[in-house]
């Protein structure tokens, strides 16, 4: 048996043992962020939550803070071009609201109507319980099948929250849908919603009329989506959502600035491996106004999408190599239009006769737009109204493509301007037979892979979440918060 050391070596030893530790538990010097939409501004904030305020952050973006968070400017007035709800359920955005000082945008009621290119299928009313009667007068009590399935699911998914709350990471998303709701949410990545509905008892006119015009407005394509990713996208419709005052691009901005992160306004052109006292080191190439750069990072998070048709992005040295991600992007475009809606299109000769707000499309071919809404500006006063139909207004028109003349033309009846955006916003669904990865190296994560599994506000504040938990548990070896099977259980013990 070894001799105790003298008392007087104690204090020294603990010393010594507690600087060794702090070594090995030394946080990364820097990590990069590419991109400054809701994936790089949330996963920035959350990295500096786990890591400490000592690491350097720097967030690299081509383009404007907020990625698809965006505004344009009619008549110097603000308004939503890109993402512009947020769903109540999502806890993330909500937090960041509160951490931020923002508000809730005052809501303006507006009602809305599906039209089939020929007439309206379904008009919503000032009437609770007659919209209820109409819904059940026309597809049985399909609406209320419907709701149950998408409540059941959300009711699991909400579970991520309570994980993540208890440092609890994964590394795969198929791992992370398994400790959701099992194989049943792997499986709704792998089958459409149609499929998904039908099989509990909704009716196919239903999915038609309905199902089919929510999800060309949320993700601009059919039915045929995977469950899951449609889900989302209706669970978004039947719940309550909000905005923030100001714009919801204040939260991507607001979180870089409250990290104090370093945003460098440059496009990444690839990341290259080398090795530094064992550890992996990347350095991250980039091309700004000034030519091309690098710089060297312990870590990078990629929130940029990766797929082939999306970037020319290139990883150098990785052995086995980063092999293409398969897929494609869903084109989609944003229109939004100062002008007088040509209400006769849609069977309102009188233009003071028109009721609605907004309009959602059915699935029907000669339809060259998906969804359109007369929209509020970001900052809404207490005196503000809605404009009148007879009235100039601003509208947003969703469109598989760009509307020409003819098309503008037969949706309003003249316009003073039209700013049109141009997204490769969301994957092109189909039902996946493999999902991204979110580890591509050791301390190299894609976030952006979650997109292949729904693409909202929602799922990409947890997906950023996730990764910086990954990140810290990897980084520190805790294996015990990464891919644990039966976590409620876990959970609840803990409690």
């Amino acid at each position: 048996m070894a001799p105790l050391p003298p008392p007087l070596l104690l204090p020294a030893l603990a010393a010594l043992l507690a600087g060794a530790a702090a070594a090995a538990r030394a946080p990364p010097r820097s990590i990069a962020v590419v991109g400054a939409g809701v994936g790089g501004s949330a996963v920035a904030y959350f990295l500096q939550q786990h890591f400490g305020p000592q690491v350097q952050l720097d967030v690299f973006e081509k383009g404007h803070v907020g990625g698809r968070l965006a505004t344009v400017t009619v008549n110097k007035q603000q308004y939503e071009s890109g993402g512009a709800s947020i769903h109540s359920l999502n806890l993330h955005m909500q937090d960041f609201v509160k951490v931020l000082g923002l508000k809730h945008r005052r809501e303006v009621a507006g009602k809305s109507a599906i039209f089939s290119g020929e007439h309206f299928v379904l008009e919503e009313t000032d009437w609770y319980l007659l919209n209820l009667f109409r819904l059940w007068w026309h597809y049985g009590i399909s609406f209320l099948r419907l709701q149950m399935w998408v409540e059941e699911v959300m009711e699991k998914f909400m579970r991520i929250y309570k994980y993540q709350a208890y440092g609890y990471a994964f590394s795969s998303l198929e791992e992370l849908l398994r400790s959701l709701g099992g194989e049943a949410f792997v499986n709704m990545t792998r089958r459409s919603v149609a499929e998904s509905l039908l099989e509990v008892g909704v009716t196919q006119r239903f999915v038609d009329d309905v199902i089919a015009a929510v999800l060309r407005s949320s993700c601009g394509q059919s039915v045929l989506v995977p469950a899951f990713a449609g889900a989302m996208s209706l669970a978004g419709a039947q719940g309550s959502t909000w905005a923030v005052e100001g714009g919801n691009k204040l939260v991507c901005s607001g979180l870089l600035k409250l990290t104090k992160a370093n945003v460098i306004p440059a496009r990444v052109t690839g990341v290259s491996l080398h090795s530094s006292e064992g550890r992996a080191l990347y350095q991250v190439h980039y091309e700004d106004g000034e030519g091309q750069g690098s710089g060297f990072y312990d870590m990078v998070v990629l929130t940029a999408p990766l797929h082939p048709s999306k970037s020319n992005f290139t990883f150098q040295n990785f052995e086995p190599p980063i092999a293409d991600l398969p897929g494609a992007f869903q084109p989609s475009v944003t229109s939004v239009v100062h002008g007088y809606l040509n209400s006769s299109y849609f069977g309102f000769p009188d233009p003071k006769l028109f009721p609605f707000a907004s309009i959602l499309t059915t699935d029907t071919p000669n339809l060259f737009f998906n969804a359109m809404d007369n929209i509020c500006p970001v900052n809404i006063s207490s005196a503000f109204r809605r404009k009148q139909p007879q009235e100039a207004a601003v509208w947003r028109v969703l469109s598989p493509q760009p509307l020409d003349k003819q098309q503008l033309k037969t949706l309003f009846r003249s316009y003073y301007s039209v700013q049109v955006t141009e997204w490769q916003a969301r994957p092109h669904y189909d039902v996946a037979k493999s999902l991204p990865p979110i580890v591509l190296h050791e301390n190299l994560f894609y976030l952006s892979s979650v997109e292949w599994v729904a693409s909202s506000m929602e799922m990409v504040a947890v997906a950023a979440k996730n990764v910086a938990l990954l990140a810290y548990n990897r980084w520190y070896q805790d294996l015990e918060k990464i891919d644990q099977k039966d976590l409620m259980h876990k959970v609840k013990t803990e409690l």
